[in-house]
């Protein structure tokens, strides 16, 4: 039978490993199975069951890395696998912080001459 994804997110991370035990050792037994006599049905049960495991995993791993990235939200050093991809000239981009930082002489000629206003008689 096949199992459904929304199903298995409900699940805990112990809850996951036990069932994929279960799927593992049921793939072992139909290929057993297949290899002593060829029931079609079994033969064909074998997809589906794979594919269940693979789900499984899928939502195991999602669960796992969900849980890491809560786990370094706001610290200062992220992982390599949890930051975002961007492109490679982004990665290498000045941050906001060090974009606007202004030397010494900038602020004060900054504060000294401000922008001029003008004001424009309709």
């Amino acid at each position: 039978m096949k199992v459904k994804a929304y199903q298995i997110r409900s699940k805990s991370e112990k809850e996951l490993l036990t069932d994929l035990d279960e799927l593992k050792q049921k793939l072992v037994s139909l290929r057993v199975s297949k290899a002593l006599s060829s029931t079609a049905g079994k033969v064909a049960e074998i997809k589906t069951v794979r594919k269940n495991i693979a789900r499984t995993l899928t939502v195991y791993n999602q669960t796992r890395k969900d849980a890491a990235r809560a786990s370094f939200a706001g610290k200062k050093y992220v992982p390599l696998d949890l930051r975002s991809k961007l492109t490679r000239a982004k990665r290498r981009a000045l941050t906001p912080a060090q974009y606007n930082k202004k030397t010494a002489r900038e602020q004060t000629r900054k504060a000294n001459f401000p922008m001029r206003k003008f004001a424009v008689s309709a």
